[in-house]
């Protein structure tokens, strides 16, 4: 009993007090791509891409497609995208995730005034995994744990969709998930909305071509919230929905 409280008080407090001014020490997420000129003919960004996030002539990367993997900086004879640990990339628009040189930056939130009104104290989430792998499913427990603590706003995961807001998906959707996820979605009351949660979720990721999936839910229900990263850091997450329901902290 006496290690284990000297082991918990040499951890110190693990509650982010500030989740707006929080950083992801050591996490690669939003790119950076440089002014600096192509070699002629190079493809080698593209070439080890494992998810065609990586487009040329301008040099751009879809954050939708895009698992952080970091392979393409290395790869890179020109030194020309960079990765950095900022994880304010969630966006409400899904053109809006492609970033290059000439745009830098993804797309200022706007708050929803009409979002705002109806959860912004309090906003019930149902989760739910259509074939992810469990990285991102990970990330959406942690937005509960100790650190963050996204309850603090009124911001909370329930076990029915009957008693949610808004469904919060991951993964590519494959076939075998297609009638849960119309089951659950249809649980859940009017006004709600679908917030996409990683690569999968965004575009299917590295299993965008498998016949497997079926991915015509989101045809039918765009998402309101788009959350990229492989696996999406539970930062990227609270910031997206703070500044979407106009949360100041």
């Amino acid at each position: 009993m006496l290690k284990s409280i000297a082991v918990r008080k040499s951890q110190g407090s693990q509650y982010i007090v500030d989740l707006r001014a929080a950083q992801a020490l050591g996490f690669r997420a939003k790119p950076v791509i440089g002014a600096a000129d192509c070699q002629t003919d190079c493809q080698a960004c593209v070439s080890v891409c494992p998810s065609q996030a990586l487009a040329l002539n301008p040099v751009q990367i879809d954050l939708g497609r895009c698992v952080m993997c970091g392979d393409c900086e290395p790869a890179c004879p020109s030194a020309k995208i960079r990765f950095t640990n900022d994880v304010k990339l969630a966006t409400v628009s899904r053109q809006a995730l492609t970033v290059s040189a000439a745009r830098p930056d993804i797309d200022p939130m706007q708050v929803s005034t009409e979002l705002r009104r109806r959860f912004g104290r309090s906003m019930k989430l149902r989760s739910v995994s259509a074939g992810g792998c469990n990285g991102c499913e990970m990330e959406i427990n942690a937005l509960s744990n100790v650190n963050f603590d996204l309850g603090r706003y009124g911001i909370d995961m329930v076990a029915s969709p009957r008693h949610a807001d808004a469904l919060v998906l991951s993964g590519p959707i494959t076939r075998n998930m297609m009638d849960a996820l119309q089951i659950t979605w249809d649980a859940i009351p009017e006004p709600k909305l679908v917030i996409a949660v990683g690569a999968c979720a965004i575009s299917g990721g590295v299993f965008a071509e498998s016949s497997a999936l079926n991915r015509d839910f989101l045809q039918r229900f765009p998402p309101t919230l788009y959350v990229p990263g492989c696996p999406t850091h539970p930062l990227t997450f609270i910031s997206g929905i703070m500044d979407l329901l106009g949360i100041t902290g």
